[in-house]
């Protein structure tokens, strides 16, 4: 049976609200001016392991967030923000072509220093690399500054045009 019309707006208004939400923490995100250096070119600090991702010599914006669920958050609206173009707009199919959960380990200069599948799409290890790339290159992200450094993790909705949406500002399913 299909719903009234009334009954539809009524179940839409909380996604719609969501997926204004997220539309404009992409926006806000993506208007961020670009990190400047604070060292002359050639210059590098002392003791950074050439492991660690992201240049620490660029300012970056920093992170009021106290949990790391809240640092979740302005994690995915800074990737939001450096991928605006690969990110789903509005709701994803019901068969995703893949999902992933990763665990990623921010340093005080909001550098990766680790990246850990949680639960890897295996059926797809070229997005398993995608992400995991994405995620690399997102480096600088916002500065944990209340929490020194932070481990978060976040579920990755991956369909198959390549597109993705982070859970944490999903606009659901259809």
């Amino acid at each position: 049976m299909d719903p009234s019309p009334s009954q539809r707006s009524n179940t839409r208004g909380p996604w719609l609200l969501a997926g204004l939400m997220a539309a404009v923490a992409a926006l806000v995100a993506a208007c961020k001016s670009a990190p400047v250096s604070t060292l002359p070119p050639g210059a590098r600090q002392g003791g950074d392991s050439p492991s660690t991702l992201g240049p620490a010599t660029l300012a970056t914006p920093p992170s009021e967030a106290r949990t790391p669920r809240d640092y979740r958050k302005d994690a995915a609206g800074h990737l939001y923000g450096l991928n605006a173009e690969r990110i789903f707009k509005g709701k994803l199919p019901p068969q995703l072509y893949a999902i992933g959960v990763l665990e990623v380990d921010i340093d005080r200069k909001g550098r990766v220093t680790r990246v850990h599948w949680l639960r890897a799409p295996r059926h797809a290890p070229e997005v398993v690399a995608e992400i995991e790339r994405t995620v690399r290159t997102a480096a600088p992200y916002p500065l944990p500054l209340r929490m020194g450094k932070v481990t978060y993790t976040d579920t990755w909705l991956w369909d198959k045009s390549g597109r993705f949406q982070l859970d944490t500002l999903t606009e659901g399913q259809l």
